[in-house]
Order: C-alpha cells, then sequence, then structure tokens
C-alpha cells in the first residue's frame, strides 16, 4: 500500500453538467487535467479512455460524490457493497450523484487493477451538532424517512479551512470561521474548532442561498400552493427549482456573475436586482450560520464567484457590520491565497482558490493509508 500512497492519483469530479479529470503526484502537484463540457452519462468511459491515454500512469483514483447518503460518512474505498450503497444517496442528489456513479462504474471497468476511493461532499458535516441537522419535524418521520441536514461543499470546506489556517498563522483547530463557498452552488459553513458547526444546506443541495440556477431555500407553503392551487406537478417543480431559478431566473439572462455585473453596468435593471438578491441571501447566510460561533475570527471565500468576483465579495462584506466585518477589500488575485481586508481589520477576510480536487487526492492517500494501518 505504501506504493499506492506515494503514487501518481487520479481525480474524477463529475458534475450535472461536465466532466473534470485530474492528476495529482505525491507533492499535491497538478500532473494533467482536462473537462468535458457535458455530463458524464453514457460517454463516461470514452471520455475517461481518452483522458487516461495522454496521461501518467496511476496507483488509485479518488471521485467527488456530493452525496454520501446515510451510509457512506467518510471517504470509502469501493468495493460491491459500498457500490451498492451509493445507490441509496442518488434520489437525495439527482443532479450530482447519478453522473458520479456513472464516471466511477466506468473508471472501475477501466482500472480494474487500482482502488477507487469515494470522497463525499458530506463527510466535513457528518458530525454536526445533533440541534443544527435537525429539521422542526415529527420526530417519527425523522427516524422514518432519515431526515436530517447533510451539509455539502465539505471537501471545498476541508482545504479551504487549512489555508485559511496557513494565511491567519493559527492551527485550525483553534479558529472560528465562516466559509462562503459561492459557485454554481452556494452555501455558508460554520467551522468550530476544525469542525462543521452549522451550515445552510440541508438534505439536498438545493436548499440555503439563492444560487446560480437554483432556488435556494424558498417558503414550503409556497410549494405546497403550487402543487395544489396551481396546479404544478412535482417534477415541473424540481426543474424550475434546480435549473431555472436563482440568478438566472431572477435576471431572465445569465446565472454568471460575470456577465450580471456586467449588464449591471450598462443599465440592465434585472440584472442588477439579480444581483442585489443575490448578495443578501448571502449576507443572510453568512449571519445565520455565525450564530452557531462564539466569536467570528475570519470570513473565508472560496468557489468561482467567491474567489473570482471582487465586486460580489465586496457587496457581501459592505452589508455585514453587524458582525464586525467591513468593505473596502483588496481585489485579490484569484489565483492565489490572500488576505484582502484592510490591515487591521477587525474580523480578516480571506479568498481561498477553490482546491476541491486536491482535496480529493488528499483523501484519496488518506483512506488507503488508513486501510494499509
Amino acid at each position: 500500500m505504501a506504493a499506492v500512497t506515494a503514487g501518481d492519483i487520479l481525480v474524477v469530479d463529475a458534475g450535472s453538467s461536465s466532466l473534470r479529470l485530474s492528476v495529482y503526484g505525491s507533492g499535491g502537484e497538478e500532473r494533467a487535467n482536462r473537462s468535458f463540457g457535458e455530463p458524464p452519462g453514457e460517454r463516461a468511459g470514452e471520455s475517461l479512455a481518452e483522458f487516461l491515454r495522454d496521461a501518467p500512469p496511476v496507483v488509485a483514483a479518488g471521485h467527488r460524490l456530493v452525496h454520501g447518503g446515510p451510509g457512506i460518512t467518510r471517504p470509502s474505498v469501493v468495493d460491491d457493497t459500498v457500490r451498492a450503497e451509493l445507490d441509496r444517496a442518488a434520489g437525495l442528489a439527482p443532479l450530482h450523484v447519478p453522473p458520479a456513479l456513472a464516471a466511477l462504474d466506468a473508471a472501475r471497468e477501466l482500472l480494474p487493477e487500482v482502488p477507487h476511493v469515494v470522497c463525499p461532499d458530506t463527510a466535513f458535516h457528518a458530525e454536526l451538532p445533533e440541534a443544527a441537522r435537525a429539521y422542526g419535524l415529527p420526530k417519527e418521520w425523522t427516524e422514518r424517512y432519515g431526515l436530517r441536514r447533510y451539509g455539502f461543499h465539505g471537501l471545498s470546506c476541508a482545504w479551504t479551512l487549512e489555508r485559511a489556517a496557513r494565511l491567519l498563522g493559527r492551527p485550525a483547530g483553534e479558529l472560528h470561521l465562516v466559509i462562503a463557498h459561492l459557485g454554481g452552488g452556494c452555501s455558508a459553513t460554520a467551522v468550530r474548532e476544525g469542525r462543521s458547526a452549522d451550515t445552510t444546506m440541508g438534505l439536498t443541495p438545493l436548499e440555503g442561498m439563492v444560487m446560480s440556477k437554483r432556488s435556494g431555500s424558498v417558503d414550503p407553503g409556497l410549494l405546497l400552493w403550487l402543487q395544489t392551487s396551481a396546479g404544478l406537478p412535482a417534477g415541473r417543480l424540481a426543474e424550475v427549482l434546480n435549473r431555472e431559478s436563482g440568478l438566472l431566473g431572477l435576471s431572465g439572462s445569465s446565472g454568471d456573475t460575470r456577465e450580471l455585473v456586467a449588464a449591471a453596468g450598462r443599465g440592465d435593471r434585472d440584472a442588477a436586482f439579480a444581483l442585489e438578491v443575490f448578495t443578501l441571501e448571502a449576507r443572510r447566510g453568512v449571519a445565520r450560520v455565525a450564530a452557531s460561533l462564539d466569536r467570528l475570527d475570519a470570513l473565508v471565500f472560496t468557489g468561482e464567484i467567491g474567489e473570482d468576483q471582487p465586486e460580489v465579495r465586496e457587496a457581501v462584506c459592505a452589508g455585514l457590520g453587524v458582525l464586525g466585518v467591513r468593505g473596502g477589500l483588496a481585489p485579490g488575485n484569484p489565483e492565489s491565497d490572500a488576505i484582502v481586508s484592510p490591515a487591521g481589520a477587525a474580523v480578516p477576510v480571506l479568498v481561498v482558490p477553490v482546491g476541491e480536487a486536491r482535496q480529493i487526492a488528499l483523501e484519496t492517500r488518506a483512506a488507503l493509508a488508513g486501510r494499509a494501518g
């Protein structure tokens, strides 16, 4: 097993609309990468084979899994038992888990001689405090259906926590942080002494803040009314909430903040309004989870929007004076970890570029080293 943990690791990140493949060396360096701009589906094997022809040989593969469900709560080496358990999670994240499983099955067929490890985004939140993961529902329902807040973006949180600790020069286990992951999906997570203390996403990745194309949380009574009074079927509601809402739905034009910032600058009122709602929802999310901390040592932005959209960061922070967070941020460099708040800020504001793929490689090595031990 020592050879496994020392060699190159294939990282498979299959999303609802793309497939990203990378190879990382034992020092954490990226040795190859490629993105395919379509869901894995039936072409997963073809895309993987094309990538592996030119990539360095690998000794293991790590797979991003958005939802591990109740059975997979930590990085796990895939065998037939684990693979069967993964099917149970598919209905909890129907946009994300089925494509990931298609890519996993294709990779296991192409690389049967190497171990495969699934790394759940939900693992970081597996030990959420009981009150933080509970819904105000009858106990009978909670127990029968396994209803709880799972939380997501855990791979991003784990990576960001360690990088933030380095920037601040303090041990991760001492910090009280809020991590705002803003991208296609958006969440805020409170981290208390190295552990998830609260998070905005719930049973599924649909709960929480307004996102690129996802609605985030809406009044449950609104959904009941749309079904019973407006006659909208559950399937149509799911499609609208997951694919036609958020920034895209509010603006009527785009779910990309870069396009919306440019459009707002040209006087597009709908684009400006979409950004206003988005930043208000981000502030609400940050403030909500901060209530689970004793103090706020730093606010950390990550995700494609969080790392690469200074206008959004500024708008979020400018409205968080109640938490001691202020605006006046430096633009930062989207490729580097940085403290972007002014010197002497009561609550430092940090930016950490997305590191989920590297975190998968780290967790894959750790899982295999643990199995060897």
